[in-house]
């Protein structure tokens, strides 16, 4: 399983790399939307996308519609520290799976694991 990491707030993207890479999970991260798309636009595969909902420039929903027409089989899991309905009704839930920031690793490794059983 190999994860892209999106999130504009640095501190939290690194230090979730770094839980996820410890479980032996690889993982690339990019601060911003068009920096990500542009890796896998350039070629580089992930099986998995883990969006922040809100960024600057492209955000979350947008980047996965983005995404997902250069790669149809990548998975996405969305994270939100707002935790609006709106976010929730409009964005992450219609577009895939959403969980709440802070975050507990385990709830995502969960959910890493049951979209990618076989990774």
């Amino acid at each position: 399983m190999k994860v892209l990491l999106v999130d504009d707030e640095q501190k939290f993207a690194l230090m979730l790399s770094k839980r996820l890479e410890l479980r032996g999970i690889p993982t690339q991260v990019f601060f911003s939307g068009e920096k990500a798309l542009a890796e896998v636009e350039a070629g580089n595969r992930f099986d998995v996308a883990v969006l922040d909902v809100k960024m600057p420039g492209i955000g979350g929903v947008e980047l996965k519609r983005r995404l997902s027409t250069v790669d149809p089989e990548m998975k996405f899991v969305f994270l939100t520290g707002h935790g609006s309905g709106t976010d929730y009704e409009t964005g992450c839930l219609t577009a895939g799976e959403c969980l709440p920031k802070p975050l507990k690793i385990e709830q995502l490794i969960e959910t890493l694991n049951r979209l990618l059983p076989d990774a």
